[in-house]
């Protein structure tokens, strides 16, 4: 379901996807396609994708990159 929705342009779909890569939960786990599918779902306007995106950037040591994600999407209405 999720894959044709994110397919479709669905980016709530593209974010679950994201998180199922991330866990392996239902599909081997694989980083690259988690990234992927947040940055789709960031594009898209979600601000969860984009919060975790600077969580991505942040792990890796990018503290601009995480900063940037983490101030758009807290204009976007992400509140932790």
């Amino acid at each position: 379901y999720f894959t044709r929705a994110a397919g479709l342009g669905d980016v709530e779909a593209q974010f679950q996807l994201a998180g199922l890569y991330q866990f392996g939960r239902g599909v081997e786990k694989d980083k690259q396609k988690e990234i992927r599918h947040l940055e789709q779902a960031a594009i898209g306007g979600h601000p969860d994708a984009r919060f975790n995106l600077g969580w991505n950037e942040w792990n890796n040591g990018n503290t601009e990159k995480a900063v940037q994600h983490w101030i758009i999407s807290a204009a976007q209405g992400q509140d932790e």
